[in-house]
């Protein structure tokens, strides 16, 4: 790989220090707020850092670029998929589009288990801790017991929520007394709360 100016080194280290502090990459606009210049300068920096190979871009929308080497202390860090928002409140449309990755230490996981991310909308589940804008990572599953926080299909809507099934509907439980029981026969489990990762 070509060598890279001073500016280009510290931008690729903040880049790098960003994703490992916060699970995602910057934002344009946040690489340009550190080094107080203009948003089309820092947009030059990830050009050049791509050009000469650093950095790769998966597409044009915000958060999705990533390091294309590797740090001797990101060995250990897996990528799980960003794949939108989950409601904990009244259920949304699941938005299925990829969203980037967040980054996770593989000691931090299961074993032999997949995961995706999903970012926490609204509060039914304050109760538990979750709260909005909460990253929720979720363990691939198709059933899950009683009690269990899932994210399930319900009517076309994606939702976390404690589940239990009933003898001929499945309940699904808020953590707020705000909002009452959803039922029905008809729901699709995706996973099982796993963790959640909070910004401050």
């Amino acid at each position: 790989m070509k060598e890279l100016t001073n500016r280009q080194k510290q931008v690729l280290s903040f880049i790098a220090d960003y994703i490992k502090k916060h699970s995602y990459p910057p934002t344009i606009r946040e690489i340009a707020d550190n080094y107080s210049i203009s948003v089309k300068g820092a947009h030059d920096h990830i050009t050049a850092l791509r050009k000469k190979g650093y950095l790769k871009q998966l597409d044009k929308r915000p958060r999705t670029m990533g390091l294309t080497h590797s740090r001797p202390e990101d060995n250990d860090l897996l990528q799980i998929p960003l794949l939108g928002s989950v409601a904990a409140g009244i259920p949304i449309l699941a938005e299925e589009n990829f969203d980037g990755n967040i980054l996770l230490h593989k000691s931090m996981l299961r074993k032999n288990k997949k995961y995706f991310a999903l970012k926490v909308k609204g509060d039914s589940m304050s109760g538990a801790g979750i709260l909005e804008d909460d990253l929720a990572i979720i363990e691939k599953a198709s059933t899950v017991r009683n009690g269990e926080i899932a994210v399930a299909v319900m009517e076309e809507a994606v939702t976390l929520k404690r589940f239990y099934r009933e003898s001929t509907r499945v309940k699904l439980v808020s953590e707020n007394p705000a909002y009452k029981p959803m039922y029905s026969q008809d729901i699709k489990v995706l996973g099982r709360l796993f963790t959640i990762i909070r910004s401050y």
